[in-house]
């Protein structure tokens, strides 16, 4: 199955399942930035929300609020009884520190995953356990290697993935040319994440076994590339656009679900 049909799969079940509540789940989007990217993903959680049956709310807020002002709001927001989930849409002007705002969030209502007591694992790394695992991909005792260790994708995928005893192995920057081929060509699931366009190529050996799931993005001359080329010869390769985001926005809902299961039982 795609990643496509197996989202638009997921979506219907959970269009289904809201259908039966009385109290509908509700989130709100924070945001201080007038980044394009941001924009696009922005009106991607408003149509998702939208399809489903979730009332989600955009706040956005002056580029020059204060730090003290966005974290005043932030309380204010999960203060609220028929608010079940929050997300500060990244990136934040450069007065704001990023990490007090994230702490700053109500764990229970954390469903992007980046409080460290959230109550959700982070939307990417999640997405991507579940995908393999509702589509077969076996994952327990399995070589897996992590290439890019950002706390957003790289740490926790590795942390997830360990949580599935797969044999996890990250690579970096400082790896070597040589530890690299060899981590790779023995590995059965791979996720790249760093943002370097066609980074995994034919100059690396594979197994055919191997499963690739490709979550970095780099726009060049308009066009939308991932950190692996095309058509590498594996057995699974998730495909840039259309893939490792849909994923995300997918487990973005999930979370929300999860936390209004909490909040009103």
């Amino acid at each position: 199955m795609t990643i496509k049909e197996y989202v638009a799969n997921k979506k219907l079940a959970l269009t289904e399942e809201i259908k039966g509540l009385e109290l509908k789940p509700s989130f709100i989007i924070m945001q201080v930035n007038e980044d394009e990217a941001s924009n696009a993903y922005v009106r991607g959680k408003l149509k998702d929300a939208a399809e489903v049956g979730i009332n989600c709310e955009l706040k956005k807020y002056p580029l020059d609020i204060s730090e003290e002002d966005l974290i005043a709001e932030v309380k204010k927001n999960c203060a609220d009884p028929n608010v079940h989930g929050l997300i500060v849409q990244m990136p934040l002007p450069k007065h704001i520190n990023e990490e007090a705002i994230k702490l700053a969030v109500d764990p229970r209502k954390d469903i992007d995953g980046f409080h460290p007591l959230s109550a959700m694992d982070p939307c990417t790394p999640k997405g991507i356990i579940n995908f393999l695992k509702d589509e077969g991909y076996p994952i327990l005792g399995k070589n897996a290697v992590v290439i890019g260790r950002s706390n957003i994708v790289g740490k926790p995928m590795a942390k997830l993935l360990l949580k599935e005893s797969a044999n996890v192995t990250v690579l970096h920057s400082k790896t070597t040319r040589e530890d690299m081929e060899r981590y790779i060509a023995n590995a059965d699931i791979i996720v790249v994440a760093i943002g370097k366009a066609g980074f995994l190529d034919n100059t690396f050996k594979y197994k055919e076994s191997a499963v690739i799931v490709d979550v970095g993005i780099s726009r060049i001359e308009g066009k939308l590339h991932g950190d692996a080329i095309k058509d590498l010869p594996v057995k699974f390769q998730t495909p840039v656009p259309g893939g490792v985001g849909l994923l995300t926005r997918l487990t973005l809902l999930t979370n929300l679900m999860e936390a209004y299961y909490k909040l009103t039982k």
